[in-house]
């Protein structure tokens, strides 16, 4: 059960309208690395957590501030659309510093270019779920696999990408917290999932193959030294040779028509006659009655 507070988390009106800086908002909200994605991937990966509670009321704490956050955003696109006329921000682009980047167009023309039209004929002056290009958001940008330990990395990786768009350096501590702490409750080592040590190839795993021309690659500490999980060291390999078959495709059924290896392989007429395929299977058929 959600309980809505009406009180925001925090907000400042803005002072003046403006409905470009409210088009670049729509990022933060509903883009891939907004507040829409990280309140999904929270609650989702809550809803999903069968570890310790405190890690699911961690989730859970963390997706709900995340839908106050779009709460703020989407009331500060409201105040930036508010009463705000093409004429308010014609003064502004008569700059001439602005005026050279927008290549001396009209000042009107420049702004309502600049403007997210849907602002004014789809959403009533209001915020969308969608970001500053007037893409949907999209599930698809959220992470919730069931393994904490993959999951809270995932979760680093957004926080430190909004950093961009909004500072909050608690959410990449917290993350960084939660990881370290999951490994130290025995739940998961460096690499996830921890059964991967059970199933990895062990002459391999700490080798970093040289993909591509140059060998500067060999200078980083992922090349050399003790591994990350301290389970093996790191071994440079300049020339990297293929260790597997050249492949050999199963070949196709003739009644599909697709074009097999050779001619007798395929089925040319319907009179009866039998393609090789056919032809074994029958003789194994016969020898194992």
């Amino acid at each position: 059960m959600f309980l809505h507070t009406k009180r925001l988390q925090y907000f400042t009106p803005p002072s003046k309208p403006d409905p470009i800086y409210a088009k670049k908002l729509q990022e933060l909200i509903g883009g891939s690395m907004g507040e829409m994605t990280v309140m999904m991937q929270y609650l989702f990966q809550g809803w999903n957590c069968r570890g310790p509670a405190k890690y699911r009321d961690l989730l859970l704490d963390t997706g709900t501030e995340e839908i106050g956050h779009v709460e703020m955003l989407a009331t500060m696109v409201a105040h930036l659309l508010d009463q705000a006329p093409v004429e308010m921000q014609e003064e502004g682009v008569k700059d001439p510093v602005v005026g050279a980047v927008m290549g001396g167009s009209n000042p009107r023309d420049v702004i309502v270019a600049a403007m997210n039209p849907q602002h004014e004929i789809v959403s009533g002056q209001g915020a969308m779920p969608a970001d500053s290009v007037g893409f949907p958001w999209n599930g698809r940008f959220i992470t919730a696999s069931g393994n904490l330990l993959a999951d809270f990395r995932s979760n680093l990786h957004a926080e430190s990408q909004g950093l961009m768009q909004a500072v909050d350096t608690m959410h990449q501590n917290q993350w960084l917290a939660a990881i370290e702490e999951l490994k130290s409750d025995g739940f998961e080592e460096t690499v996830t999932p921890k059964v991967a040590y059970e199933y990895g190839k062990k002459e391999y795993a700490y080798q970093f193959w040289n993909h591509s021309e140059g060998q500067e690659s060999a200078e980083g500490r992922w090349a050399k030294g003790q591994s990350m999980d301290g389970k093996g060291q790191f071994e440079y390999v300049a020339q990297p040779q293929a260790i597997g078959p050249i492949p050999s495709p199963p070949q196709p059924k003739p009644k599909l028509h697709s074009t097999p290896a050779t001619p007798a392989m395929q089925k040319t007429s319907d009179n009866g006659v039998k393609n090789f395929v056919d032809s074994a299977v029958d003789t194994v058929k016969g020898i194992t009655k």
